[in-house]
């Protein structure tokens, strides 16, 4: 056979579209009342059709978004009332009763909460106040704890807008053997003060018994000394030279008279010192009945002390947990265990739990004891405050109630109320406990895998 006519190349037609534009040529035009575009139109037409879908998508997510954030209720916004000038830079500040006391980078300063005016000021030593609390005890007179940049716990009394230092609570005359403050708790109504220490290798905790109402009647029978301070401790106001060196002699005159008649305020109490929990090592009781023994000369159950396992139990464990789990060690690296050098601490009231002597007069707003948790133990600790003056100094303190937790405690909080107590441990599990009657009321585990850092109650 001889082809007559020449080869060519056929006109494109509706058999050679490819599949899926022959699929949206029929959803678009399934009677086929419209001519089919030819390449490259339908190109174009696909990816201009393309561009209107996604610019429809952008424009609905957009009036989604605006939608809802026309529901959403935006907060208000407050200016301030008022503000105060300070001197240097306010690093804290507490409130107590009608005063404003600020920690600055020059010493203190109390303001008035009617006029924000600066009504005394602390600047003798020239510190930087970094941590401030303040209580409130009637009588236009308040006690504070201010911790300085060197960790140096300081106790004032404001007496009828002055301030008055009345001891360095752990200050010591070689500095190298100086503790350093790491936290600070006055109890509400400022009856106690608690302050957690730390030295080079070691850590501990210091519980005083402030003397208030002694500083109330002292404070009454000098009004004149209490004048004369509030003079020598107001900020010079004058700004010319002269004035300023008047000024300064005037004050030191002041001082010099206030200082010889100056209140003697009695020196707060050391009643506690709360030390961390020794690591537990092997037993020494040859017998149950040692251990019982010494349960009875006065050790508290629950600590893990009075136990009957020797040393050679313990490094036996230690070898069958290491062997079995050396490739996970290998790779993490073992952290070797460590005496805690942290505590979280609370003042309790009065309750069952808490049970004081017959002899002892209970008030019920004045604490009771304290509630002492150290970082990585399981132990919430509860010490009486009423103790005799030789077991207070003690340098093995036993607790008076201990309860034990499954869990290393993580954080910890004390209502307002305080009969209920929150242990927040580091398996995500919290514990809500009535302290009045001594038995957990709630345990809420968290499903996730989280590590609470702090607890609140609202």
């Amino acid at each position: 056979n001889i082809r007559r006519h020449p080869l060519e190349i056929p006109p494109p037609s509706e058999r050679d579209w490819p599949k899926d534009d022959e699929e949206d040529f029929f959803l678009q035009d399934p009677d086929r009342k419209r001519d089919a575009l030819p390449q490259p139109f339908r190109m174009i037409n696909k990816l201009v059709m393309q561009v209107f879908e996604s610019a429809m998508e952008i424009i609905e997510r957009r009036e989604m978004l605006r939608e809802a954030q026309q529901w959403k209720v935006l907060p208000a916004k407050c200016s301030p009332s008022a503000e105060f000038q300070v001197t240097g830079r306010a690093n804290c500040l507490a409130v107590s009763g009608k005063y404003i006391f600020v920690g600055l980078s020059v010493g203190l300063s109390a303001f008035s909460t009617c006029d924000c005016k600066e009504i005394c000021a602390w600047d003798a030593v020239k510190t930087e106040i970094c941590a401030l609390h303040a209580s409130d005890l009637g009588t236009e007179s308040h006690v504070l704890l201010a911790v300085d940049e060197m960790g140096l716990v300081r106790l004032f009394c404001f007496h009828k807008e002055s301030f008055l230092l009345i001891k360095a609570l752990n200050e010591v005359g070689d500095i190298s053997k100086r503790s350093t403050c790491v936290e600070v708790v006055l109890s509400p109504g400022g009856d106690y003060a608690g302050v957690l220490l730390q030295g080079n290798t070691k850590a501990w905790l210091e519980i005083y018994q402030l003397p208030k109402d002694s500083w109330l009647r002292e404070m009454e029978k000098n009004p004149e000394a209490a004048a004369g301070l509030a003079c020598s401790e107001r900020k010079p106001s004058c700004t010319s030279a002269v004035q300023n060196i008047l000024n300064t002699f005037l004050l030191q005159d002041s001082a010099v008279s206030a200082n010889q008649s100056d209140p003697k305020l009695d020196l707060p109490v050391l009643l506690l010192t709360v030390k961390p929990p020794k690591p537990i090592t092997g037993s020494s009781f040859e017998s149950p009945w040692d251990a019982l023994k010494e349960v009875d000369d006065g050790s508290m159950l629950g600590l893990g002390y009075n136990h009957l396992i020797k040393d050679f139990q313990w490094e036996l464990q230690e070898a069958i947990f290491r062997s079995t789990y050396q490739e996970y060690l290998e790779a993490e690296g073992v952290i070797k265990e460590e005496i805690p050098r942290h505590a979280t601490f609370h003042f309790l009231l009065p309750s069952q739990v808490l049970q004081v002597g017959p002899d002892t007069e209970v008030q019920p707003d004045v604490p009771a004891g304290i509630g002492v948790h150290w970082d990585g133990n399981h132990n919430f600790c509860l010490y009486l405050l009423n103790h005799p003056l030789n077991e207070q100094m003690d340098s093995d303190l036993k607790p008076d109630v201990v309860w034990p937790c499954a869990a290393p405690i993580a954080c910890s909080a004390v209502s307002s109320c305080s009969r209920y107590l929150a242990l927040a441990g580091e398996d995500a599990t919290i514990t809500i406990w009535d302290k009045h009657l001594g038995f957990p009321l709630s345990v809420t585990a968290i499903l996730e895998e989280r590590f609470i850092r702090s607890i609140h109650f609202l």
